[in-house]
């Protein structure tokens, strides 16, 4: 006796997103729990070492926050005026912050103590940053000028005034004790040695800069401010090596993650950006519920942490899948020939499941082609699984089983078949089944129409008329827009080079395309 083959809705499945591993990577950040500040997120700024806590900085304090807990552990309230900028030094035993009254406060983490204080801005300062000796602090203020502190005197070593609007910008160098970088909102990117007594580096990055960090090697520096993220090269003298335009809104903020291979930019326009430094192409975006104005992210990448302009922090945490976590338990647990067992069991059930008739295949093994469309017209079934009810209009098209399943209906049945050719009759997996489908229809009542004149069924019959016009025009449109196409592409490609350009050259056509892409190589 022949098999009985199944209707087979796989066909008209949505192709697969293919995941690269940095999606799968990022995506296991899971969905963030949020926390409410007292203001805008300033700045976040994760400790180098385990446990890694990291501090957020918000209106007049800076709140440090356990990871895995997400729970306040620390509460530093010792500012009169807003707090800005807290950044941990690099053995997570000292922090640094600025505030609205121009000074520079140094305190002890684990016992929150005011260590030094450090006084000479006229204006806010709103970034501090410890150098990479963890003996100096470079701060960086809106009376546009950088100053360079000695943490053991508490003395101011170097001022530096290049800038001619506010400095909001700045990192210190990851190799060199002495160098430090600041941007302004006058577009500038100064590079500062601490031994001289001037800028020995100056860039234009094209609009105000809100953010700047240095690659691991101390050699490239990036920074973001406008749209644009642009990576410069400080050991060629500034020459700018690509610019990122994935954003369109203002960027506020950059940070390193992977152990420097990944660059993450956090905008207004709500998104987080992934990028592959080795590419500066984007692997991976993170949405938010609000405009992000500071990120940070711990060595491990384990914490992903995004401030808002609302006042919230969304915390995201990779957190490992229990059945994972138990896997190891289970696998010791089981004895060899248990496990066996188990795995035999396993195999027969999923075997039962790929046996399992539907009840649409059942009625149809029995010919009862009306019920075989009842069970597919379901609200659940449509709903969900548009898919099932479509493989099987198509079944019945073959088994020239269609008509008969069609005729004589109710009112209710013929409007619900109506609405769902009309709702899915433009996605083109369903498209040609339900014209068929459509055609049908009309034979089947095509002497009836009179009896459906003024009725629900007859708008409806109407509604379909119209949905079909419609996508002939969509069909008319897309057909000129592919005649354009082809009439440019043949266009450029027959267009040779002038013999006076270098014949090594291989003319491409789609060179002048790679060409206009937003990121640019130079």
């Amino acid at each position: 006796m022949a098999q009985f083959k199944k209707t087979d809705a796989k066909i008209y499945s949505k192709t697969a997103t293919i995941q690269s591993p940095d999606t799968i990577y990022w995506k296991k950040l899971g969905v963030p729990s949020l926390v409410k500040e007292f203001g805008a997120i300033d700045y976040i700024d994760f400790s180098p070492v385990e446990p890694y806590l990291f501090a957020v900085t918000a209106s007049v304090r800076v709140q440090i926050y356990n990871p895995v807990t997400k729970l306040v552990v620390k509460n530093i309230t010792k500012f009169q005026e807003g707090a800005h900028g807290g950044s941990f030094r690099k053995d997570g035993n000292l922090l640094v912050a600025g505030d609205d009254l121009g000074k520079v406060r140094l305190f002890d983490v684990s016992t929150k103590m005011f260590l030094r204080f450090f006084e000479g801005h006229k204006g806010p300062v709103h970034r501090t940053f410890f150098t990479s000796d963890g003996l100096h602090v470079a701060s960086y203020s809106d009376d546009r000028t950088v100053r360079y502190w000695d943490i053991a005197t508490e003395q101011g070593l170097s001022t530096y005034a290049e800038h001619s609007d506010y400095v909001r910008a700045g990192c210190t160098s990851p190799v060199s004790q002495n160098v430090i970088l600041s941007g302004g909102y006058d577009r500038k990117i100064n590079m500062y040695d601490t031994r001289m007594k001037e800028c020995v580096l100056s860039v234009d990055h094209g609009h105000p800069v809100e953010s700047l960090v240095f690659l691991p090697s101390g050699g490239i520096f990036i920074s973001a401010g406008g749209t644009s993220v642009n990576v410069y090269d400080a050991l060629a003298g500034g020459r700018k090596l690509a610019q990122l335009s994935q954003h369109h809104k203002t960027v506020t903020c950059l940070q390193l993650a992977n152990d420097g291979k990944r660059l993450l930019s956090g905008s207004l326009d709500r998104h987080v950006k992934v990028y592959d430094i080795a590419t500066y192409q984007v692997v991976h975006t993170i949405d938010s519920s609000n405009a992000i104005l500071s990120l940070g992210i711990s060595k491990n990448d384990d914490t992903l942490v995004t401030g808002l302009v609302d006042g919230l922090i969304a915390i995201y945490r990779r957190e490992l899948d229990p059945r994972e976590k138990d896997e190891p338990q289970k696998s010791r647990s089981r004895s060899s020939r248990y496990h066996q067992i188990y795995e035999a069991a396993d195999e027969q059930l999923e075997e039962f499941r790929h046996e399992r008739i539907e009840g649409h295949d059942r009625m149809l093994r029995q010919y009862e082609y009306s019920k075989a469309l009842n069970s597919v017209m379901l609200p659940s079934v449509i709903g969900k699984w548009p898919e099932k009810t479509v493989a099987l209009i198509k079944e019945l098209i073959r088994r020239k089983g269609l008509h008969r399943a069609l005729a004589d209906r109710n009112q209710d049945f013929l409007m619900k078949f109506i609405l769902f050719i009309t709702r899915h009759i433009g996605d083109h997996r369903f498209t040609p089944t339900l014209i068929d489908a459509a055609n049908v229809l009309l034979d089947v009542y095509e002497d009836k129409f009179n009896e459906f004149n003024g009725t629900i069924v007859g708008k409806s019959f109407a509604k379909l008329a119209t949905k079909l016009k419609e996508e002939e025009r969509l069909v008319e449109e897309f057909l000129n827009v592919q005649g354009m196409l082809e009439m440019i592409s043949v266009a450029a490609d027959s267009t040779e080079p002038d013999a006076s350009d270098d014949a090594s050259i291989a003319y491409d056509a789609s060179l002048k395309a790679k060409n206009q892409t937003v990121i640019s190589i130079e």
